[in-house]
Order: C-alpha cells, then sequence, then structure tokens
C-alpha cells in the first residue's frame, strides 16, 4: 500500500499517491526550469489552477486519491517541457504530439480586458464567435426599444463569473491550455504593459499631429465613455438602494415569522395571514421566504457595489454557487408549499338551513343584524378573519364576512335560507369546514335576528369560509330593514335591490321590484334628466340621458 500526502494546488486540497506527488513535483520543477525568469511566477500559477481544474474532474466518478495515471495524463494534456521551444510561437495544426491536438470546447466568462462595464457582451462574442460590437448595438436596442436590456445585462453580470486567470481567459476563447499557451499568453499581457510604457512619448508626439477631425472624434469617444461610466454609476446607486430596502424589508418580516413562536399570543402577528396557510410551522415559513427572496435581493445589492465601485473584489465563486444552490432549495420549497396551499382550496363545500317565517299577509316583516360585544364594540366594526378568544378562553376563528340577499319567491310565506361556504382539499373536505361553522339568528314573530359574525375552531384554519343569508320574500310582502343590516346587504346574486338611507323607510314587493312606500320623492318618483357635454378630438358630444333611454349627439 501506497503512502499518500495531502497538497494544496490552485487553491484545492487533493490527496495524492506519494509516486505520484514525486512525478508531480519533478514535472513542475522542469517547468519551471524552462521558463524565462519574465512572468515565471504568474506563468507557475496558472499551470497549478489548470493540473487542479483537471484533478477536479478526475475525482468526480468516486475517485478520492490521485494516483500516476492520472498525473501522467496530465502531463499528456499541458505537454512535457522539452518540447517548448521558448520565445517561438508553437504550431498547434503540424505538431505530432498529442497534447497538441486535443480540441478545447469554450467556456463563458465576462471579459474585464476588453468590458466597457462588466464584460458581459465581450465574453458573449467569445462565447459565440461574434464581434462584440454587433452586441452591444443590440443590447442599445433592446434597451431603448424594450426596455428590458437593462435587467437582461444585470442578470447576466451575476451569473456569468469573469475570467481572472490565464487558463480562464485561453477557455474563454476557446484555446487549448498547454505550458506553451499559457506562457504565451503571460507574455502578451507583459508585452503589452510594456508597449503602452514605450509608446507614451510617441503618443504625446501623435498626438499633436492630429487633425481636427481626430481630435473632434477622440473628444466624443471621451465624452461618451464619460457618460457611460456615469450612466453605470447611476443605475448602479438605484440597484444599491432598491436592494438594501427590499431586503431589510424582507429580513424584518420574516424575523417576525421566525421568532413569532416566543411572542405573546395577544400579539399583532397572531392576527394576520401567513404566506401558506398550512402544517408548516411559521418559523420554516420565514426561513424560507427569507432564502427565496433575500439571496436574489443580496445579489442584487453586490452588483450595485460593484458598479459604484470599480475596483471591488468578488465573493468568489464558492459563496457564489452555495448560495445559488441554497436558493434553488428555498424556491423550490416555496413553490412546493404553494402548490399544497392551492390544493387544499381547491375545492369549496357549502351546507344549506332553510327557516320560514309565519308572517301575515297585513303584517310587516322587521330585520335587523346584531352583534357580539364580547367581540366587537357596535355592529359596524368589522373583521374579515381574526384569530380571538372566545368567552371560555378557547381559541377561534372569527369574521364578520356575512352577507343578506333579498330574493323573491312565489311561494305565500317569506323564509330565510342560511348557507355556509368554505374551501377544502376535496368536496367532502369543504363541506365539513362549512358544517363546522357557528352562526346564529332567530325568528320571532315577524321580526328576524341576525348575527352579523361567525366562528369556527382554531383548527379548521382560515379556508374562506363565508356566510349567505338569502331572505326569500313573495309578492306583496312589506319589508322594514334596520339600519344595521345596510353595510351586509349584498346586490350580488340579488333579485331586489333596495334604496337604503338612515330614515324609517318602508318596502313593498311589487312586480319583483322594491317600491318604497314612504321614501321623499327625490328617491322613487323624482325624474331622470341629466345632460352632459364634452369635448373629443375638437367634437362636441352630448349625452342626455332620460327614463326612457340615452340619448347621443355629435357636433
Amino acid at each position: 500500500m501506497n503512502k499518500t500526502v495531502s497538497i494544496n494546488l490552485g487553491g484545492f486540497f487533493f490527496h495524492i499517491d506519494e509516486d505520484a506527488y514525486q512525478k508531480l513535483s519533478r514535472y513542475f520543477e522542469a517547468v519551471k526550469r524552462s521558463l524565462s525568469s519574465e512572468g515565471r511566477d504568474e506563468i507557475m500559477k496558472d499551470i497549478e489552477s489548470r493540473v487542479a481544474e483537471i484533478f477536479q474532474d478526475k475525482l468526480k466518478n468516486e475517485k478520492t486519491v490521485i494516483g500516476l495515471s492520472e498525473v501522467e495524463e496530465v502531463i499528456s494534456i499541458m505537454g512535457q517541457p522539452e518540447d517548448y521551444k521558448i520565445d517561438e510561437e508553437p504550431n498547434y495544426k503540424e505538431s505530432s504530439k498529442n497534447y497538441y491536438n486535443i480540441p478545447q470546447s469554450k467556456k463563458l466568462y465576462r471579459d474585464k480586458d476588453n468590458a466597457i462595464l462588466g464584460g458581459v457582451l465581450s465574453g458573449i462574442g467569445h462565447y459565440v464567435g461574434v464581434d462584440p460590437l454587433w452586441l452591444r448595438l443590440l443590447m442599445v436596442v433592446l434597451i431603448f426599444g424594450f426596455g428590458t436590456g437593462i435587467l437582461v445585462y444585470l442578470i447576466l453580470w451575476i451569473l456569468i463569473p469573469a475570467a481572472e486567470t490565464t487558463a480562464q481567459k485561453l477557455e474563454m476563447r476557446g484555446e487549448p491550455i498547454t505550458i506553451s499557451s499559457i506562457e504565451k499568453k503571460v507574455k502578451e499581457g507583459f508585452d503589452e504593459i510594456s508597449g503602452k510604457i514605450n509608446n507614451l512619448d510617441h503618443q504625446k508626439i501623435a498626438a499633436g499631429a492630429k487633425t481636427g477631425a481626430d481630435k473632434v472624434a477622440s473628444a466624443i469617444g471621451e465624452i461618451l465613455t464619460a457618460i457611460f461610466k456615469a450612466i453605470g454609476k447611476i443605475i448602479g446607486a438605484f440597484v444599491f438602494f432598491f436592494a438594501a430596502m427590499s431586503l431589510i424589508g424582507i429580513l424584518v418580516g420574516s424575523l417576525f415569522m421566525i421568532f413569532s413562536a416566543t411572542m405573546p399570543d395577544t400579539f399583532i402577528f397572531n392576527h394576520i395571514s401567513s404566506p401558506f396557510n398550512t402544517d408548516v410551522p411559521l418559523w420554516l415559513q420565514g426561513i424560507l421566504l427569507l432564502l427565496s427572496i433575500g439571496i436574489p435581493l443580496f445579489f442584487f445589492l453586490i452588483l450595485g457595489l460593484k458598479l459604484l465601485i470599480s475596483n471591488m473584489k468578488s465573493i468568489g465563486n464558492y459563496v457564489k454557487y452555495t448560495l445559488l444552490a441554497i436558493w434553488i432549495i428555498s424556491l423550490a420549497s416555496c413553490i412546493y408549499l404553494g402548490i399544497k396551499q392551492f390544493n387544499e382550496i381547491g375545492y369549496n363545500g357549502k351546507t344549506t338551513q332553510k327557516e320560514q317565517v309565519s308572517v301575515q299577509p297585513t303584517d310587516t316583516l322587521y330585520v335587523k343584524m346584531r352583534f357580539n360585544d364580547f367581540f366587537a364594540k357596535n355592529v359596524n366594526q368589522r373583521e374579515r378573519n381574526k384569530l380571538v378568544q372566545d368567552e371560555n378562553n378557547n381559541e377561534v376563528i372569527y369574521s364578520n364576512s356575512v352577507r343578506i340577499h333579498l330574493m323573491h319567491t312565489d311561494e305565500t310565506v317569506p323564509f330565510v335560507q342560511i348557507e355556509k361556504d368554505a374551501d377544502g382539499k376535496s368536496y367532502k373536505d369543504a363541506k365539513s369546514r362549512a358544517e363546522k361553522i357557528n352562526y346564529n339568528f332567530d325568528i320571532q314573530g315577524n321580526r328576524i335576528n341576525l348575527d352579523n359574525y361567525f366562528t369556527t375552531a382554531f383548527e379548521n384554519k382560515f379556508r374562506n369560509q363565508e356566510v349567505h343569508v338569502y331572505l326569500y320574500l313573495p309578492e306583496g310582502t312589506v319589508l322594514y330593514p334596520d339600519e344595521s343590516i345596510s353595510k351586509f346587504l349584498s346586490s350580488h346574486n340579488s333579485d331586489i335591490d333596495i334604496y337604503y338611507g338612515k330614515e324609517n323607510y318602508y318596502y313593498k314587493v311589487n312586480n319583483k321590484e322594491m317600491e318604497c312606500l314612504n321614501c321623499p320623492d327625490n328617491v322613487n318618483d323624482e325624474p331622470l334628466d341629466e345632460n352632459l357635454s364634452i369635448r373629443l378630438n375638437n367634437k362636441e358630444i352630448q349625452i342626455n340621458v332620460k327614463e326612457d333611454g340615452v340619448n347621443i349627439q355629435t357636433k
């Protein structure tokens, strides 16, 4: 059994066989000796990073230790030091060595060396083989034509990593990553810097010899560059402010949910509904909400800072990919809970209760709403869904979702029909929840007293519980609606509409309509005659509304 050693290569830890380690060390020493002193350290750093990437690919198939075979394969890919002639351009096509003919697929990176803002478009240009100029023109069209270009660019900026190392820059262009190509790329960088230094004086001389047109073009270019940089700073400030404010709001709301179990029972948070009305604990819902929304906002926050600070360091691929994985898991969990919640309210069930009203044809029918002073201070104080304690200190759901509908009937006596509605995950479950709604009313002679609320046990959950009171009135019935029912009357699914005021009005059912017996003339008998004149596109339109119809004339 061979000994293994642990090494740090390119920022990654590997377990490697001792013989393989010695061979790899000799290989690195030989490569280092073959390089010139100029840029040697940077070239070796890039070579080690590339070797680490190859080792990582080899360890994906349940292999934990690097052996001689993996080291030999790396050497065949990277090439032997003696096969390269320093300072000469390698000919990849004519070489008979296997490592020259290894195809290299492109990888998508941001090209920061040729960037205007973040290098997104120049990186995509390398990947698809298109001049970045055309992509930039397309982005301008998207920004000013459709308004989506900025959002698309920001998202790509977040998702696409930048080409930092020489190996990554070679991958971005699809060039083979060998010792020769890495050395060549590094030397090009040194030559470029050296050329810029040597050309400083020449540029000054050339600047003086520029024609007027050249100077104008150069000035315009500098102005446009400054404008684009300023726009980038403004966008960065906006993105940072939006992300920061949104992140604070999500953080506060999520913390309330996470620590809701430690809050008093009377705390206001118990009176509102959670995002997912499921059996999942509220603290877990808060964590999922924070992760699924907070992580994208955090990335937008970092993006805004990058737009504002040119030389800001990256948070690192490890952090980015870890947060991305957590976000995907939390988002999938939220989607699952959303689907589960939808299934919980996918069906509607109801129960009905019918009671006749023993009233003589000559009597007046009185209808009144009443409230419970344990839950409310007056009849008009309304709550849709509220978690409260009843007189026996039991937790119940309290709601004023009660609607009154006036209906016409061909029967000889009035009657009341109570419908209780609720949602559930099946028709049986929905009907069971509807049956558990506690709603009270009573009929005393010609008087109907209706509760303006209902309750149900807390374990029945918030499932859109409602109570509908249908009051069926025969022809000729005289009705006195108390002022207390005004806010509970509904014209939806009703046969009869009535005018209502604070005065004591009596109504009679006449030809399926309500005739007010003591209303002032301006309620029922005032003739309808309204004139309206409007001007549209230099044309005057007169609208005359009368009882017999509407007349429209154009002048």
